[in-house]
């Protein structure tokens, strides 16, 4: 990924907190000699280094996927920058947003206990708390039918590119002149967006 110096994130927990946050990827990876990308939660354990999540089986990503160096892309909100904003003609129209980019070797996953612990985890991050699905209630036999539909899989990260493109390479005062238009909006992208900008200038 092109990640200008002023927009790189360096800190490791900002980007953890934004992988668990926007864990809904995309994994890109070669099948059939062509590029393949398939859209799926995937879960971060920090102390393995690594992702966890499935795929359905009917999916063949899976079948050339593993030992292969795999892409998963976190994208955050994400909006469009009015020149106007700046009080300037001297600008053009730009984009403002926030992707992680996630590199790994891709290991399938056979064991019955690490499938539904994996399986487990993703509905207890999804799930609210006062929520009265629990998996490990329901009938063993029926997720032992379901897990036969899926191919677990883990991700050992090699590699971790991340990217806040948030005007930083305008001055203070037209960061704020953003921000306040982002925020006159109902748009949630927006929204999110100008606390991004908002976080970035304390």
């Amino acid at each position: 990924m092109y990640i200008p110096k002023h927009f790189k994130i360096d800190d490791e927990e900002v980007i953890f907190d934004f992988i668990e946050k926007y864990g809904f990827a995309t994994l890109f990876s070669q099948h059939k000699g062509e590029p393949y990308a398939t859209h799926l939660p995937l879960m971060l354990n920090k102390s393995e280094n690594a992702l966890y999540g499935h795929f359905a089986r009917p999916n063949e990503q899976w079948k050339d996927a593993e030992n292969q160096q795999v892409l998963a892309v976190f994208q955050g909100p994400h909006c469009y920058i009015s020149p106007s904003w700046y009080e300037t003609m001297k600008a053009v129209p730009t984009w403002n947003y926030v992707s992680i980019h996630v590199y790994g070797k891709l290991e399938v996953i056979e064991d019955k206990k690490e499938i539904f612990d994996s399986l487990n985890d993703l509905v207890n991050k999804y799930e609210s708390p006062d929520s009265p699905y629990n998996l490990n209630e329901v009938e063993p036999r029926f997720i032992e039918g379901l897990s036969r539909g899926i191919v677990a899989f883990k991700i050992n990260i090699t590699k971790i590119e991340a990217k806040a493109k948030l005007s930083q390479n305008h001055s203070v005062e037209r960061q704020e002149r953003v921000i306040k238009q982002l925020e006159n909006t109902s748009h949630q992208d927006n929204i999110q967006v100008a606390t991004l900008m908002k976080k970035n200038l304390q």
